[in-house]
């Protein structure tokens, strides 16, 4: 369960000192610090759970949404998420793991996000399209529908049959709303292929 400070010390009212207190039950394993003011009590946690109490608003989505529907076949050990307005990456480690966190346009950011629940923990991510229009986003723009399919198939590993899966309504809005070369380019691609 994530704690924060205020919810601790409301539990702990009737400690005297209860930042000595926060910190004997970290000591002892009963708490794990996250970051400054937030804890988990179960150091089983999967790190994804997480990603969105760490750093917010912000879902899943880029490599690690990614690998999390199959689309890559790497494993991804860095939880990625999406934010906005926030102009700069940012990056925390704990002993659940590595999270990233980096921009999308504010207009496109609340489009494609699944709310999920698993155990007591509700979590963000990206559907699989926005995942991918999300990831070419932060790429530099591609010059031609071959060398997309190139940084799709070759360098991303993405399986073409895959690809032919993906929603082509919900590609076309994000590349409607995303004004991006990249994920205009997308869009073409599995039109293309879907109609081969």
């Amino acid at each position: 369960m994530i704690l924060t400070n205020n919810i601790l010390k409301n539990k702990l009212n009737k400690y005297s000192n209860k930042n000595t207190k926060i910190a004997r039950e970290i000591k002892n394993g009963k708490l794990i610090k996250i970051k400054n003011g937030l804890y988990e009590t179960d150091e089983t946690t999967n790190g994804y759970l997480l990603a969105g109490s760490i750093y917010g608003p912000s879902y899943l989505s880029f490599d690690f949404a990614l690998y999390y529907y199959g689309l890559i076949p790497e494993k991804v050990t860095i939880y990625t998420s999406a934010t906005f307005n926030k102009r700069k990456k940012k990056m925390f480690s704990n002993k659940f793991g590595t999270f990233l966190y980096r921009d999308v346009p504010e207009k496109v950011y609340p489009l494609g996000i699944n709310l999920l629940k698993e155990n007591n923990y509700y979590y963000q991510i990206a559907t699989p399209e926005k995942a991918l229009c999300d990831k070419l986003y932060t790429l530099s723009p591609l010059k031609n529908l071959e060398i997309l399919e190139k940084t799709l198939l070759n360098d991303l590993r993405i399986d073409i049959e895959e690809l032919k899966k993906l929603n082509m309504k919900s590609i076309k809005e994000f590349a409607d709303a995303y004004h991006s070369t990249n994920v205009n380019l997308l869009y073409k691609f599995i039109r293309r292929i879907i109609n081969e």
